[in-house]
């Protein structure tokens, strides 16, 4: 049976057996205050007043044995995975797989490219390493889902109008339900943030739903 959960544009109809949280890239390197985010002048304390949000859903759907699914972006040692038209956007010295400040940039393997302690995946949690900005290319996050018998998303993560916001899109044509976190999600610049939420909602829910994390972990029973 669904829970009705209170969300814009309407009610978002959770259906718990067929629901999954994914949180999407929340790395070292755009959090923390070392990292490379930081780095290149961005305040990364509008990111991290996601972590407190994203850890309240992700405690109540653990404890709801909901199916957790974590991202990361980044690619493989060699760059044999990377186009080149996304490695000329960096200016010198902040390309793909240069040496950052906690290591090569958006590298596998390396120290930035980890998912933050607060947010850390736990045993039986896939974790998904996409090359590009939506979790669906290039990586089986699709046959996971489909193979657990998911139709619904919790969307949750860095940053809103980006990575998020691009597998909810890829998510939409494939078919799944999403609801975004209004609070579990951020970006550095908070225009962009209140516009991303904005469109994914817009027109009856043309992409999803939006919903505060206080309203998913209570639905959940949290």
């Amino acid at each position: 049976m669904s829970k009705e959960i209170a969300a814009r544009p309407h009610g978002f109809p959770l259906d718990e057996g067929h629901a999954a949280l994914v949180i999407i890239d929340m790395q070292r390197d755009f959090l923390e205050p070392g990292g490379f985010g930081a780095a290149l002048g961005n305040d990364v304390s509008h990111l991290r007043a996601a972590i407190a949000p994203i850890a309240a859903v992700l405690g109540a759907a653990r404890a709801r044995h909901m199916l957790v699914v974590h991202t990361r972006e980044g690619h493989r040692p060699d760059l044999s995975d990377l186009h080149r038209t996304k490695y000329e956007r960096g200016g010198a010295g902040a390309r793909i797989g240069d040496r950052g400040p906690m290591g090569r940039i958006l590298v596998r393997g390396e120290a930035g490219h980890g998912i933050i302690p607060e947010l850390a995946p736990v045993m039986g949690e896939p974790v998904i390493d996409k090359p590009g900005k939506g979790a669906f290319y290039a990586t089986d996050l699709e046959t996971i889902l489909h193979k657990r018998g998911i139709t619904q998303l919790i969307l949750a993560g860095v940053t809103t109008e980006v990575c998020v916001h691009t597998t909810m899109r890829e998510a939409n044509d494939r078919g799944f339900e999403c609801l975004l976190l209004e609070d579990g999600t951020a970006s550095y610049f908070p225009a962009f943030h209140k516009a991303a939420l904005d469109m994914a909602c817009a027109q009856g829910g043309i992409f999803g739903w939006v919903a505060p994390s206080a309203a998913v972990v209570e639905a959940l029973g949290g």
